[in-house]
């Protein structure tokens, strides 16, 4: 059977405030809404819309930080938290010989960090990853261009990801879908043990 795996807060836990807000000056105002706008804005950026060229100055000055790029872009990526328990399910999948493909809304800096940092990745053949492509979950497109770039026969492709809207999307694919709880793994593993 072929998996698609979403990333964020399925394979790891994603958390993007801690981090932003060590960036922001002290005594700045409206910081929760500074934070909003660039996370907002942050889906054109993954789909592949908006460059990182253009994106992390644009955020930097939004939340009025003033160092350097390089700095900017160590704390937009130190926001993972290994997901173990999903990891151990991923490694039995690949052992019991299932083809598992990364299907995610992700920018790159973000996607090179993850693969070149978490051994598990490893275990995933390649994916469709959102800023690649022009289109972000859970936009129809690019479903059907995960269909086609792996050859999935979406009856006997289970597609698990952790948002309502992509898990909807899915089902339209014909995808068999879980929507997935960081908070409760094992009702991941009854769906599992479900699947046809």
């Amino acid at each position: 059977m072929d998996f698609l795996f979403d990333i964020g807060n399925v394979i790891i836990k994603v958390d993007f405030i801690p981090s932003l807000r060590r960036l922001i000056p002290e005594n700045t105002e409206d910081i929760d809404r500074k934070l909003t706008t660039i996370l907002t804005q942050k889906d054109e950026f993954e789909a592949g819309r908006i460059s990182p060229e253009e994106y992390f100055p644009w955020a930097a000055e939004t939340i009025g930080f003033s160092g350097s790029q390089q700095e900017f872009l160590e704390a937009w990526i130190d926001i993972f938290t290994p997901n173990h328990v999903m990891w151990q399910t991923i490694e039995t999948l690949y052992a019991e010989g299932h083809r598992l493909i990364l299907f995610s809304n992700i920018n790159n800096p973000h996607k090179e960090h993850l693969l070149q940092t978490y051994p598990i990745f490893n275990r995933f053949v390649g994916g469709v990853f959102s800023y690649d492509t022009g289109h972000i979950k859970p936009e129809a497109e690019i479903y059907q261009l995960a269909i086609d770039t792996w050859q999935l026969t979406p009856e006997n492709t289970a597609y698990i990801d952790d948002l309502a809207a992509n898990i909807a999307a899915g089902k339209k694919a014909g995808f068999q879908c879980h929507q997935y709880d960081t908070n409760d793994h094992k009702q991941f593993l009854h769906w599992l043990n479900e699947l046809e």
